[in-house]
């Protein structure tokens, strides 16, 4: 009996789809069948891991992005693929003053992490979106003007008519890059 409860709680499960939508029930994609993760429409951002140390070896994987804080002084957003490129273009941002109030001695268990669309993933990160048929959809923004107080590492998509374009905090100034 077990066993035809769960083939049968399997099969239920493989015709299932889900998706992730932060803030709201609505989301800003109109269609949603290729969207694993998404924000609602709020003038806020997604705000980067700070890494101090640049990771490496066998469980980084490309599309990683992240805020390097390697030197303080002259932090950018940046992200991996074969190697690190920087998103902010060169333009470094002192973020001293928020690395004063985060933990400095924490030994991070990258064995822990959140993973969104598969049961398992050889990635390390702290929120994993693992798939190959869907993406994940960033805030939306009209303006980076309408964000209050953007922290250094934020990321969002300005859906401006005039200019969509994604844009990257770095902590003193935004990079914006638009579709070629």
């Amino acid at each position: 009996m077990k066993k035809i409860y769960s083939t049968i709680c399997l099969v239920i499960a493989s015709f299932c789809f889900s998706q992730i939508i932060i803030s709201d029930n609505i989301g800003t994609a109109s269609n949603k069948t290729s969207v694993l993760l998404e924000f609602a429409s709020q003038n806020k951002g997604i705000i980067l891991p700070y890494n101090r140390t640049l990771p490496s070896g066998s469980g980084l994987v490309e599309g990683t992005i992240l805020l390097d804080a390697t030197d303080p002084l002259n932090a950018t957003v940046k992200y991996y693929n074969g190697t690190w490129q920087d998103l902010s273009s060169g333009n470094g941002a002192n973020v001293g003053s928020y690395l004063s109030i985060q933990p400095s001695t924490v030994v991070e268990d990258t064995t822990k992490g959140a993973i969104i669309g598969a049961p398992t993933s050889s990635a390390n990160g702290v929120l994993i979106l693992e798939s190959a048929t869907k993406a994940m959809v960033l805030p939306m923004v009209q303006t980076t003007d309408a964000i209050p107080d953007p922290a250094p590492g934020m990321i969002v998509y300005i859906n401006n008519p005039g200019g969509k374009r994604l844009a990257v905090f770095n902590g003193s100034k935004w990079t914006f890059w638009m579709p070629s």
